[in-house]
């Protein structure tokens, strides 16, 4: 019988994010390349005599609040056995910075759980019911998000042509916050970014955009100036990811983006180089 499972969270960054008016139930319906990175929180769950949550590297709820618990109660509520267990959640990814670390988190939490229990049924299902996010988060690689994030199309492309690099800027932005400002804007539309700066393997998808970022200036005008000077500091034009406030640029490799993470203001509540990755949340199988 398993008695541990470790799985990784990586982060999802919105390479576009294009947004339209809200519908019928106060929802923006988007449509989303959405890429996952190898920057990863761990989870590490483990049979217990009684239910219990620790979160080490940041300070969020450990009670049904959590989205680890969440995704567990329903997958109890799903049919899985309910075996009560301790679950020690490591964060390395920023809350409320626009990586949907919480989410990958909660597609992790199912992941592990399911294969500790012994779970065999699709996992889809239950992720769609925890957040918008979380099936994108299980599903992992490069894919596009469309509707609320319930209709994932993947994307055959190569992984080997760009880093990341994303600098997160020493305050939060709130989702909701950003979104009653992008209605209040009227909607408008994010700048473009320039073809020589996008990626090849990404240009079949041009232009790249993401239409939130106005309103995250206008909630958080310390945005622009974040952006302006990263421009400035890697010398490319740099993007939001989801409603920020993470901002990131393109490198052509390993070497190139550490040179960039080396001149990040050392105000940025986190700083990370990353490549993309063709896996979603998964068991760490070192």
């Amino acid at each position: 019988m398993i008695e541990l499972v470790e799985a990784l969270a990586p982060a999802k960054v919105n390479l576009s994010l294009r947004v339209a008016a809200a519908d019928a139930g106060g929802k923006h319906p988007l449509r989303s390349l959405a890429q996952s990175i190898g920057w990863c929180d761990r989870l590490v769950v483990e049979r217990a005599d009684a239910d219990e949550l620790e979160v080490v590297g940041a300070d969020l709820p450990t009670d049904e609040d959590n989205l680890v618990w969440r995704a567990i109660e329903a997958l109890r509520a799903a049919g899985a056995p309910q075996e009560p267990v301790t679950v020690r959640l490591t964060k390395r990814l920023p809350v409320a910075a626009g990586v949907g670390g919480g989410s990958s988190d909660a597609a992790a939490a199912l992941l592990a759980y399911a294969h500790l229990v012994g779970y065999g049924d699709p996992l889809d299902t239950v992720a769609a019911g925890i957040g918008s996010d979380v099936p994108f988060c299980l599903a992992g690689g490069t894919q596009w998000m469309e509707g609320h994030g319930e209709r994932l199309t993947p994307v055959a492309q190569p992984f080997d042509d760009y880093w990341l690099v994303l600098a997160v800027p020493p305050f939060e932005l709130a989702t909701a916050a950003v979104y009653r400002m992008w209605d209040e804007l009227d909607g408008p539309s994010g700048p473009e970014l320039p073809m020589p700066a996008t990626p090849p393997s990404l240009r079949q998808f041009a232009p790249l955009i993401n239409d939130l970022y106005p309103a995250a200036v206008r909630c958080k005008p310390d945005v622009a100036d974040w952006a302006d000077d990263l421009t400035d500091r890697w010398g490319r034009p740099v993007m939001l990811s989801g409603s920020g406030p993470t901002l990131f640029g393109y490198f052509g490799d390993a070497d190139e983006a550490r040179e960039a993470v080396q001149v990040v203001p050392h105000q940025a509540r986190a700083i990370a180089a990353a490549a993309p990755t063709g896996r979603g949340a998964h068991l760490d199988d070192r």
